[in-house]
């Protein structure tokens, strides 16, 4: 059964990565470049700010810190405990396979932390500010979708990888935002 799984991952993962043509090659390298975010989280800061004010801000730039620590830590932990070589990594897939990156990464690859990431974050600041801004949900959805399929375009995720990886983001991410309601209202009573 997992056997089965794997390999329909493995064609899955070979169907969608050789898609990918040299055209598009720099923008799903820009969308997988952690840096890129930076203006977004800048914009989300902004608008947290805006809806809360300073302190609230604050808080919410330590809860988000933390929600990536936990994260990447996890994908960490699965990553070494699982032991399941990157497609760009495994010696069956080498040939057959489009690595758009000038390296592969490290060796094992579940689940996407990258994935994860984006996912958590744009489930724990739709929470956030959906009442504010009424399309911001589907805008972080979106961006946290094409940041997660550009792992499996540039080689180094398996499908597999980056679905876990969503549905462990958007997990932690609720849940962190379920915890930060309640110290706020704590913090405020």
């Amino acid at each position: 059964m997992i056997d089965q799984l794997a390999q329909y991952d493995k064609e899955l993962f070979l169907f969608l990565n050789n898609l990918g043509t040299a055209q598009w090659d720099g923008f799903w390298l820009f969308m997988t470049n952690k840096w890129s975010s930076v203006p977004l989280y800048a914009l989300l800061a902004f608008f947290t700010y805006k809806v809360f004010g300073l302190k609230r801000l604050l808080m919410t730039l330590v809860a988000i810190a933390l929600l990536i620590l936990v994260t990447d830590q996890l994908a960490n932990f699965f990553k070494y405990g699982v032991q399941r070589l990157r497609p760009c990594h495994d010696h069956e897939l080498q040939a057959v396979m489009r690595l758009v990156k000038s390296s592969c990464g490290g060796k094992f690859g579940y689940f996407s932390a990258h994935a994860a990431n984006s996912f958590a974050v744009a489930t724990f600041f739709t929470a956030l500010l959906r009442t504010k801004y009424k399309y911001i949900g589907f805008f972080l959805f979106l961006w946290a979708s094409v940041v997660a399929y550009s792992r499996i375009y540039i080689g180094v995720h398996f499908p597999l990888d980056v679905v876990t990886g969503i549905i462990i983001g958007t997990f932690l991410g609720g849940m962190f935002q379920q915890l930060f309601l309640k110290a706020v209202s704590k913090y405020q009573s």
